[in-house]
């Protein structure tokens, strides 16, 4: 499915997506640990468990949500992963690489995930680390932060009533 305005598309999580999932989830996190005086391969190996913890989380907690994979022109360059439910949508991760970061495409996927919930009343939410700098474009988004938990915020959206209509963020079947 096309993300309007942009050269890219989603399209379903598959199994062979994993390994551009851990090299993700490693361009994300890792910077964390720049520095701190641990072996790459030390590193490496505690990224790749957090990975696997995470994939394990989002399935149990997580279970009907809708694993998107962001695509420019048919090659992997982030992902994104919405739970609907009757309360809310939650975005339960938007991530890309680097070289896709700061060009507008975090922002059309979040501008599409709240409008379809707008459409349908619904406010959206999100989970963000206090010390994500992604606060700056969900707060232009008009997230407001609505609680807190360890390291992280919940930012939520309320429902706009005027919003252009656009399609659901669904991957194609």
């Amino acid at each position: 499915m096309p993300v309007p305005g942009l050269p890219v598309s989603l399209r379903r999580e598959a199994p062979d997506d994993a390994p551009f999932l851990a090299a993700l989830f490693a361009s994300v996190r890792g910077p964390e640990f720049e520095g701190n005086g641990w072996p790459d391969e030390v590193r490496d190996a505690f990224l790749a468990d957090q990975f696997r913890l995470q994939v394990i989380h989002y399935a149990r907690f997580y279970a009907g949500a809708e694993f998107l994979i962001v695509e420019r022109q048919g090659v992997p360059i982030g992902r994104l992963y919405i739970h609907r439910s009757s309360g809310d949508h939650r975005i339960v991760d938007i991530s890309l690489l680097p070289e896709a970061r700061n060009q507008g495409i975090g922002g059309a996927l979040l501008d599409m995930a709240c409008a379809e919930a707008d459409r349908l009343g619904r406010p959206v939410s999100i989970h963000v680390e206090k010390n994500n700098p992604a606060q700056r474009l969900y707060r232009r988004k008009g997230f407001t932060p609505a609680g807190e938990s360890g390291p992280s915020w919940l930012m939520i959206r309320a429902p706009r009533s005027e919003v252009p209509a656009e399609a659901p963020v669904k991957a194609g079947t």
